[in-house]
Formats: C-alpha cells, structure tokens, sequence
C-alpha cells in the first residue's frame, strides 16, 4: 500500500490555503480559471481558509470559510463552487451541499466546508 506523510499533503493544501482567496459558485462545473469566474460563475466572494488538519477517514484538509451576503451577478442554478486565486489560477471545485437557485442583483450565502485530500489506497 502506498503511503504518503502528513507534509506532502500539508504543502498541497497550503498552496490553497496562502493563495485560495476567491470562491465562485457556478452553474457547472469549471475546469479552469476563466470558466470559473466568467464563464459559469453566478457570484463570487472573498473567502479565507485555515491550517491543514487530519480528515476524518484519512488524509489531511482544510476548513474554508463560510460566505454571507455575497453577491449574486448571473441568474440560474448554482451547484458548484470554485477556488481561485482572483487572477489566473484554479485551485479547487466541487458540488455544493445544495444547489441554490440565484436571481441576478441578490445575495447568496454558503455555510464552512472542507476541502481534502484522502490517504492513497
């Protein structure tokens, strides 16, 4: 079985957690920075993110933080959100724990979640 130490992990996750400061949420899932914070993004915040800790069930991960009164700039489903460096560079995206229904001209909010990465198998 492979095995990997909690500092190989921990350096990923802090290249997310020092330049991770923008989250999108988006109608699909994006691929990279452009589909992420124009092509599919329905609003977007500023966010911060703590230290890398042990993930439940393995690994190590990071609690981003939760966004309130955020706003909303397209209007449709968001499922999905974003982090990115607010410039160029994609670093994470996955399913919201509920997609929300937006209206251009709202606010959208989202509670903490957590990014990780699990142990190898």
């Amino acid at each position: 079985m492979a095995s990997l130490a909690n500092a190989v992990f921990d350096d990923g996750l802090s290249e997310l957690t020092t330049n991770g400061t923008r989250i999108d949420v988006c109608t699909t899932e994006p691929t990279t920075y452009a589909q992420a914070s124009s092509t599919y993004t329905l609003g977007n915040s500023t966010i911060t993110t703590g230290s890398p800790a042990d993930r439940v069930g393995g690994g190590r991960e990071v609690t981003v933080s939760a966004v309130s009164g955020a706003s909303v700039t397209g209007t449709g489903t968001a499922a999905f959100y974003a982090i990115t460096n607010g410039s160029s560079t994609l670093y994470a995206t996955g399913n919201l724990s509920t997609a929300q229904s937006l209206t251009s001209g709202n606010t959208f909010s989202l509670g903490s979640f957590t990014v990780g990465i699990p142990d190898p198998a």
